[in-house]
């Protein structure tokens, strides 16, 4: 194992157990970005950085007079809200924006071939308005010269909260089918490093040469994925991604093709649930979305979602996806097999009331004659237990990354090329889901 593999392997462990150790109450984690109805983008030239070193210039969207980031700031909005951006260019070329699912003005600027462009003066401006219509996840984007612009940073995402948003009983589209307890981006992008640099030195673009060397998730690349939201070491790349959830607790996940090219985004741990596409929901007209009583919030997705172990995200488009662990039907007893009990009352639904434990396991052990701790490989994340919850002895030196004995499941591309660096694993478009113990604490993002 190389050196800079070593790095990058210490970097993640170190990050989250930088986690875990800020332990905070468990509240419903909201994506990061900006809130309102009227915004003002300035485009102009950055840069952002890579765990192998590498240093790249991206064309980026700043909110108003602030920093520049990779990718633009995502937007979270009201349905029904009458929302614009208005665009300033300071960029050598025009620009400008579409927001597809939604039926635009623009105003200002000069004509383009998709809509109204920024010229490159740092003054003009062109103001795009739109209602927010519908709920659901949906990206935006350069409209102009797409081929170059968008894969040098001029995207972001674009999230529509339903009428009636509650954040204590959050839904995606205002159906309880959408119901979820945690929610998280997977903004996904690429860059091709050599033609990065080819293009900052002033070199023509040649889009047929593009080679994506470093891949992204919501502008970071792994170990970075895991490091704190808002970073002071990452400026310009304000957002992470540590997906974390309780035993039977719903994750929305918010996939977002950012690139120009498509990535099978793989979670680990269990199937997930597609429940829509590109801001619609995978419902059909005679389906009631509203819960059967007494049956499982965990359980219960629209009638046309579909279950899959890996989603192709591809570019332009939107995904979102029900994700859910319990443990069911393991064999096994994932708590232990001692110390605890299975009570399933209300409803019956084969789950303890409070752990979600899946009670036709409970207390059987391991099916198997588990190795002595001499004849172990111990992973930095290994609790010196293979149960949820429990932690034992460890040799000197090992483990000490996972004090609150949790799962961890890599969720990451399974194109293997795309979880590295520049060539270098770990990297790329990789992070970590978290099973956090019932009881404990969810660690600080």
């Amino acid at each position: 194992m190389n050196r800079t593999m070593h790095s990058n392997l210490a970097k993640i462990s170190l990050f989250v157990a930088v986690l875990w150790l800020c332990l905070t109450g468990s509240a419903v984690a909201a994506i990061d970005g900006i809130t309102g109805t009227a915004f003002s983008f300035t485009a102009r030239v950055g840069t952002i950085s890579a765990p192998d070193g590498s240093v790249m210039q991206i064309w980026g969207y700043a909110n108003g007079g602030g920093t520049v980031q990779y990718p633009g700031p995502t937007l979270i909005v009201n349905q029904g809200a009458n929302i614009s951006v208005t665009l300033t260019n300071q960029l050598a070329e025009p620009t400008s924006i579409v927001f597809p699912g939604h039926a635009v003005t623009a105003t200002g600027g000069t004509p383009g071939v998709l809509t109204n462009e920024a010229p490159p003066d740092g003054t003009t401006t062109v103001t795009y308005t739109f209602t927010a219509g519908q709920p659901g996840t949906y990206t935006y984007f350069s409209g102009t010269h797409g081929e170059l612009q968008t894969q040098m940073g001029l995207f972001g995402a674009l999230i529509v909260r339903p009428s009636g948003f509650n954040p204590q009983n959050p839904t995606a589209y205002g159906t309880t089918s959408s119901a979820y307890g945690e929610e998280f981006l997977y903004l996904l992008s690429e860059i091709d490093y050599p033609l990065n640099r080819a293009l900052a030195a002033g070199q023509p673009f040649d889009p047929s040469a593009f080679r994506p060397t470093i891949w992204f998730i919501n502008g970071r690349a792994a170990p970075d994925t895991m490091a704190p939201a808002g970073a002071p070491w990452l400026p310009n790349q304000p957002y992470n991604c540590v997906p974390m959830a309780y035993p039977g607790e719903r994750v929305l996940i918010r996939f977002v093709g950012g690139g120009v090219d498509s990535h099978p985004l793989h979670t680990h741990g269990n199937n997930i649930e597609l429940i829509a596409r590109d801001g619609r929901l995978l419902d059909s007209p005679a389906a009631d979305p509203n819960l059967v009583p007494g049956a499982p919030v965990f359980g219960t997705v629209p009638d046309l979602a579909v279950s899959n172990f890996t989603q192709t995200v591809s570019p332009g488009s939107t995904y979102d996806a029900i994700f859910v662990w319990t443990g069911q039907e393991l064999g096994w007893d994932p708590y232990g097999p001692t110390g605890h009990v299975c009570t399933d009352v209300s409803p019956v639904d084969g789950f303890d009331d409070v752990s979600f434990e899946w009670c036709a396991d409970h207390g059987k052990p391991i099916p198997v004659q588990l190795p002595a701790q001499q004849d172990l490989t111990f992973g930095q994340f290994y609790s010196g237990s293979p149960y949820l919850g429990s932690a034992a002895a460890l040799p000197p030196g090992e483990g000490g990354f996972n004090p609150a004995a949790g799962f961890f499941f890599m969720w990451h591309s399974h194109n293997e090329k795309e979880i590295t660096n520049n060539d270098i694993f770990p990297g790329g478009m990789m992070s970590m889901f978290l099973v956090v113990p019932f009881g404990t604490p969810k660690p600080m993002m």
